[in-house]
């Protein structure tokens, strides 16, 4: 791939695997404002359509063309790819180049790729959206679907801030659709015998659930590089000030190819630093990013899904440093400076969690404390302590969840069906918020009070200045959907 990138798209697709298609000259890389209708729209006719024929092809539309989607179309982690009644018939990235290499490997003609995910949601035949797109890019793209009558497979976190949470639970409520978060852990036979272990009393009354300690995000000060010229950087910045592109700051983690998941690329060319998911205002670290899938555990076996604590601290009681990057390096500097204080979280009926352990195989779930022993699940697996504590098996009568064995084709199944999928919205939301109120007690240093059913933190103006923050224009948060 010559270094300077004067290529047209044409020329694009013959150096890509002999490619034919005919392809017209770029789109624009203006981005214009979001439309009004974010603000409220009345439901579409196809936001009212009935149950579907389990035979029926859906059309998918991934927004997003990059690592995360390109797994889970793959069915990378063991949770399978969209179904055979499922195919992708539309794609939408701000990195063109991006669509383009898509559309050779899913045989998406270049009418379907789209630099503003706004014009794929206007497509008749996309049924449902699949988005694995930055942290700050997930509100937007999940509202306007539910506007325009999609069902969303949307990764985790569910929002970037419990304020967006809270507006995407209303978009997807508003217009009926069917949302599945993207953690894939619920979606496991062992991880779910695990759980209903738990809530069926095995090993007594919990006290403690004790997590892996997740870093939260630090700060970001690359020198500018080069805007590779398919890309919108300014839209890829979002509601966020703009700042200079770095190849290290575009990408989700290194090394990693900035061109996307299925391209071939030099490996002295990929980036070398942690990526845009350790950097604030993108991400809030991997607290959010791994910490959804192991809270995820913890919240479904304490059965929290539809609350939360009541009380956040850490220890020692001090503000997180600040942490800033001013050239690419190892993320682990930032991992350790800005995992420095522990996170505990107490909830109403007394059993605290507490992110203290340095063992990355409880970044996968928690080890669960009661007064007859201890159960540790961790990615796609539990141990028991005593070990014969899940020798017998539960009674007839036995508390059972929800049962998903894939979590993909569960999706798609409740397209059908349009029944809640196992990872539903508010599971989601749940779940972020642990993330997002750790974060925030880390960045405060002290004790905080939190009311899970009104979502605030009561009679405190600081702490609730952090339930949000101030977006650019076009990008703000909607008052109502």
């Amino acid at each position: 791939m010559p270094e300077k990138r004067k290529t047209t798209r044409r020329k694009m697709l013959a150096e890509m695997a002999g490619a034919t298609l005919a392809l017209p000259a770029f789109i624009s890389c203006a981005y214009p404002p979001m439309p009004s209708s974010a603000d409220g729209a009345a439901p579409s006719p196809e936001s009212q359509k009935l149950a579907r024929s389990p035979n029926e092809r859906i059309g998918i539309g991934v927004i997003g063309c990059g690592r995360r989607n390109g797994q889970l179309m793959a069915g990378i982690g063991g949770q399978g790819a969209p179904p055979a009644h499922a195919r992708i018939v539309a794609l939408a990235d701000f990195n063109l180049r991006r669509t383009f290499r898509w559309g050779m490997v899913h045989g998406v003609s270049s009418r379907y790729q789209y630099q503003d995910y706004r014009k794929l949601l206007d497509q008749k035949d996309v049924d449902v959206v699949v988005y694995a797109t930055p942290e700050h890019w997930h509100y937007l793209p999940c509202i306007h679907a539910c506007q325009a009558g999609k069902d969303i497979y949307g990764e985790q976190p569910l929002g970037h801030t419990i304020a967006e949470g809270q507006m995407m639970i209303q978009a997807v409520r508003k217009y009926k659709r069917i949302f599945q978060t993207g953690e894939q852990q619920r979606s496991h036979p062992t991880t779910r015998k695990a759980v209903e272990l738990i809530r069926n009393g095995r090993i007594g009354k919990i006290r403690q659930v004790i997590g892996y300690n997740y870093p939260s995000a630090w700060e970001c000060d690359f020198p500018a590089q080069p805007i590779p010229e398919e890309l919108n950087w300014d839209a890829w910045c979002g509601p966020n000030p703009v700042v200079p592109y770095h190849t290290d700051l575009y990408v989700s983690r290194a090394p990693y190819n900035p061109e996307g998941y299925y391209a071939p690329f030099p490996a002295e060319k990929c980036a070398v630093g942690p990526g845009w998911m350790s950097f604030r205002p993108y991400s809030g670290g991997e607290l959010p990013n791994w910490g959804c899938h192991g809270l995820s555990m913890v919240h479904w076996g304490l059965d929290m899904d539809e609350s939360g604590p009541v009380e956040v601290w850490v220890e020692p009681a001090e503000k997180m440093e600040t942490v800033t990057y001013h050239e690419p390096e190892s993320p682990a500097r930032g991992d350790a400076l800005c995992s420095k204080t522990f996170i505990h979280y107490k909830y109403a009926n007394g059993v605290v969690l507490s992110l203290t352990s340095r063992d990355k195989k409880l970044g996968g779930g928690g080890t669960f404390i009661g007064d007859k022993g201890k159960i540790t699940i961790f990615r796609e697996g539990y141990e028991c302590d005593p070990v014969d504590l899940d020798k017998d098996p539960l009674p007839s009568d036995a508390v059972r969840v929800y049962e998903s064995d894939n979590h993909m084709h569960n999706f798609f199944d409740c397209v059908v069906s349009r029944k809640d999928p196992i990872m539903k919205i508010e599971n989601g939301h749940s779940v972020a918020n642990l993330c997002h109120l750790g974060n925030i007690a880390r960045r405060l240093g002290r004790r905080l009070k939190w009311d899970p059913e009104k979502e605030v933190f009561p009679g405190d103006e600081e702490a609730n200045s952090y339930l949000d923050f101030e977006r650019r224009k076009p990008y703000e948060l909607p008052s109502k959907v």
